[in-house]
This record gives structure tokens, sequence and C-alpha cells, in this order.
């Protein structure tokens, strides 16, 4: 089944996909092929204080993740980074990484990915 490339468009968090999860909420902004891009997905997630999204995974998916609000952890290839507003990561396919609140307030991150 072939999936409609993703349009040229302004989206505002409101019109963002929501879902809210036992750790916070999820946002997806943009899922789909694009005109270079067999797929692509952006979104973001506020974790709650002392939460995670899920233990550190890996997927075929290149990946950045920029944190724009709290603090936390950031787990890269067994390596573990203090993180705050205006960090980012890059995590190449198939590489081990996770996210983790260790703050007192939400930690809010967008992450952009694409095969």
């Amino acid at each position: 089944m072939m999936m409609t490339k993703l349009p040229n468009i302004v989206f505002h968090e409101a019109d963002a996909k929501f879902s809210q999860e036992e750790w916070g909420e999820l946002r997806f902004y943009f899922e789909g092929p694009t005109d270079l891009l067999k797929a692509m997905t952006a979104g973001s997630a506020r974790v709650n204080p002392s939460a995670t999204p899920h233990p550190p995974h890996r997927h075929e998916e290149e990946e950045f993740m920029v944190v724009t609000e709290g603090h936390g952890e950031i787990e890269l290839e067994g390596k573990t980074v203090p993180v705050g507003p205006g960090s980012m990561m890059y995590c190449a396919a198939w590489k081990w990484h996770g996210i983790v609140n260790t703050g007192k307030e939400p930690l809010l991150f967008y992450f952009y990915k694409w095969l």
C-alpha cells in the first residue's frame, strides 16, 4: 500500500496527534514518506518527573532528539549524559538509546526519525 507523502504544512501543538501515556504526553506531528525519504516521523514527548517513555531501545531509523524543557539523562550506546534545554542527540540506526527525566519538572523533547 502506497502512503501519501507528507504535505507542506505548519502544525501547531494542538493539531498534533495526541496520546496520554503513563509516563506523560506523546504527540505526533508528521508520519509518512517525503520526496526523498521512505519514512519520516516527527513528534514530541513531555515526560513526567522520574519517568521514561521506555527503556533504552534501538530501531532501524536514525534519530535526533532535542530537549527544550526540563532536565534528564540520555543513555547512548551505554554512556549516560546529563541533558537540559538546548541539548541535542543524534543516534544512528540500530544503536541503543533512551531518555529519563531526572528533574522535578516535566521534560519536553522533540524527536525526528527517518528511513
